[in-house]
């Protein structure tokens, strides 16, 4: 599986051009992509980062990071996803990146999505549904979110994201409607955003394969 999480991320490069700020997110898909991304270090303007583990990692390389509101629109954003459906909508926030994830993706042009295959599935849902929640509303949010959907809520204990707020996974939700749902969870007093990328969905997703499947 790693290895097809390389392909993809380096298949990714092909969208990457001279003079860009590239915009990228986080996970282990992502690493492989950011270490690809090396040897364009002084090719490109710079990065704008979704999470400090990547900034990290990016600052390694030696590729400058930039603040979002300095870069403006982005010509290119690269990130992974937990699940993947036809539509090329996803779920997204295994690692709590959920909120500056979904920002950078609004920002950009381009939202290419690396992943394996096994994240490529006919209806989301089955991975649980990560939601951003300010924290004196986490109880209130579980509430609703158990009376309006009827998925499980579960605070992931221990977790706080890097804009100091915790996460709720939903459970067992089979997600027909996902520019619905996204719409009605983003209404909750308490949310900070919802792993839904549907609305906004990827625009190229690549699937590590030899050779790589871009979709």
């Amino acid at each position: 599986m790693s290895e097809a999480k390389r392909l993809a991320a380096v298949k990714a490069i092909d969208y990457v051009e001279d003079g860009m700020i590239v915009g990228v997110g986080t996970g282990s898909t992502v690493a492989y992509f950011i270490d690809a991304l090396a040897p364009w270090r002084d090719r490109i303007a710079g990065a704008v980062s979704s999470s400090e583990q990547s900034t990290a990692r990016l600052k390694l390389h030696g590729i400058e990071v930039i603040d979002l509101n300095t870069a403006g629109t982005l010509s290119l954003y690269v990130d992974g996803a937990d699940e993947c459906d036809p539509h090329k909508r996803l779920i997204k926030g295994g690692g709590a990146a959920l909120t500056r994830e979904k920002i950078i993706a609004e920002a950009s042009k381009t939202f290419v999505c690396i992943i394996d295959a096994s994240k490529q599935v006919p209806i989301l849902g089955k991975f649980p549904l990560p939601v951003e929640v300010i924290p004196m509303a986490r109880s209130l949010v579980a509430r609703e979110i158990l009376r309006t959907t009827g998925g499980q809520p579960v605070w992931r204990d221990g977790i706080v994201t890097d804009n100091g707020n915790v996460i709720l996974d939903i459970h067992n939700l089979s997600i027909v409607d996902p520019v619905g749902i996204e719409r009605e969870l983003n209404q909750l007093p308490g949310v900070v955003s919802v792993g839904l990328f549907a609305r906004r969905p990827a625009d190229v997703v690549i699937v590590g394969a030899e050779p790589p499947i871009v979709l």
